[in-house]
């Protein structure tokens, strides 16, 4: 086991400027200590070698306090799966809205008009947004990664999506592709260039000229969608 989590639950500390959830992970691979910014549950995250302990991990926290209070405060709001809330499907705002009895033919949740229709108990509406919204990212995604796979003859052996706290997608040496499913809430140009990126991993597995020259010649919007998901890419994470 390479990390282990040390808390299910982050824990509320209090820092000069006021309370803050910390999560601890200890990590076998981690030669310092560290801390993040999870800015999907709003909490910083300090990992530890494994043999450091919390006095370290403290330490550390209380030198950035400052910087932490900055990065928390700077969080987009959260946008919760609820009647009502606005969230973006495909970079376009899309309201959900409860309805009292399912669509024949179309399942618990569904597009209609501009908004996302969501059947059956008020209760169940959060589970089945999130599962409306993954599996369309993994009918988006994993159609554009076919595609852009097959136009450099190069296999793929499955994809799927997850939720990750740090990166967009990822290609491991099997052939397995990874996106997040929080892509789908972004442009098209955005979802574009992820799919790309990771393609152009089951040729290159480093970031070399040679990997971002495939890159390139797989979509034209690297630029603008990198520089969208540094600015952006956050509003996403505080989704649901």
């Amino acid at each position: 086991m390479l990390a282990r989590q040390m808390q299910t639950f982050p824990e509320i500390l209090t820092l000069p400027r006021g309370p803050v959830p910390v999560a601890w992970r200890q990590s076998l691979r981690a030669r310092r200590v560290s801390l993040r910014i999870d800015a999907r549950d709003g909490a910083v995250v300090i990992t530890l070698p494994a043999r450091a302990g919390r006095p370290a991990g403290m330490a550390l926290l209380m030198d950035q306090a400052g910087w932490v209070a900055d990065r928390l405060a700077a969080l987009p709001g959260r946008v919760r799966f609820a009647d009502g809330a606005v969230l973006p499907l495909g970079g376009r705002p899309v309201r959900i809205r409860h309805v009292a009895a399912w669509r024949r033919g179309r399942g618990p949740a569904w597009l209609e008009r501009g908004e996302l229709l969501v059947g059956g108990e008020a209760a169940l509406l959060s589970r089945r947004v999130g599962e409306f919204l993954r599996n369309e990212a993994r009918r988006r995604l994993a159609a554009a990664a076919l595609s852009k796979a097959r136009a450099i003859a190069a296999p793929i052996r499955c994809v799927v999506v997850k939720d990750p706290s740090t990166r967009w997608g990822s290609c491991a040496a099997d052939g397995t592709l990874m996106f997040s499913w929080r892509l789908v809430m972004a442009p098209p140009p955005v979802q574009d260039y992820a799919v790309a990126h990771e393609v152009a991993h089951l040729r290159h597995m480093d970031h070399g000229q040679d990997f971002w020259a495939l890159v390139d010649g797989l979509t034209p919007h690297r630029e603008a969608a990198s520089a969208w998901l540094r600015h952006e890419g956050l509003g996403l994470l505080r989704v649901g």
